[in-house]
């Protein structure tokens, strides 16, 4: 609980980002306080390290910086989920959408194996849709989706009902808004 009243009384909410109407929650001045990173980083390894990852994937781009702290603190392998056409070999792709349209992410073929366990971790959970698209495409490479971590979870959009509903899990989240 001292953890997440850490990061709440240094989260920047900006409002009418990206778009008139949203509150975006600003982390980088989370990310600038090393120790309250090292202990969000020790929390989301904490709740996962026994469940016998094979490796982490984060989504672009915030879901990076956290996600491959995560990896490395686990010994895993990082696997980038990135919008598409950023990738520069092949890859799968996944279709997801959005309040004002569609978006779509890929990851490499060949990043995960069947049966791999795999951790998605992402900044912040909110409506679900980039996180569920990124559980199809672990899915599609044959791979497990293990968990879902996010560093915030905001419980009033029906992010967390969404991927419980399609994964069967319960995503893990340091800080509930």
């Amino acid at each position: 609980m001292q953890l997440a009243n850490s990061i709440k009384a240094i989260v920047r909410d900006v409002h009418d980002f990206p778009k008139p109407g949203i509150v975006f929650k600003d982390i980088t001045p989370v990310l600038a306080e090393p120790v309250i990173r090292k202990e969000i980083i020790h929390a989301i390894v904490n709740n996962f390290k026994a469940h016998n990852l094979d490796a982490v994937a984060g989504i672009e781009a915030r879901g990076f910086i956290l996600g491959s702290l995560i990896a490395q603190e686990l010994n895993l392998p990082f696997i980038p989920i990135r919008k598409s056409g950023k990738l520069p070999y092949k890859s799968l792709r996944e279709e997801y959408a959005l309040e004002y349209g569609t978006a779509a992410i890929e990851i490499h073929e060949d990043a995960v194996g069947p049966g791999d366990r795999v951790l998605i971790h992402d900044d912040l959970l909110a409506t679900g849709g980039t996180a569920l698209a990124a559980g199809q495409l672990v899915k599609k490479s044959g791979a497990i989706v293990a968990g879902f971590s996010f560093l915030i979870n905001l419980t009033f959009l029906p992010g967390e009902s969404r991927l419980r509903n399609s994964f069967d899990l319960k995503p893990f989240s340091v800080v509930h808004y």
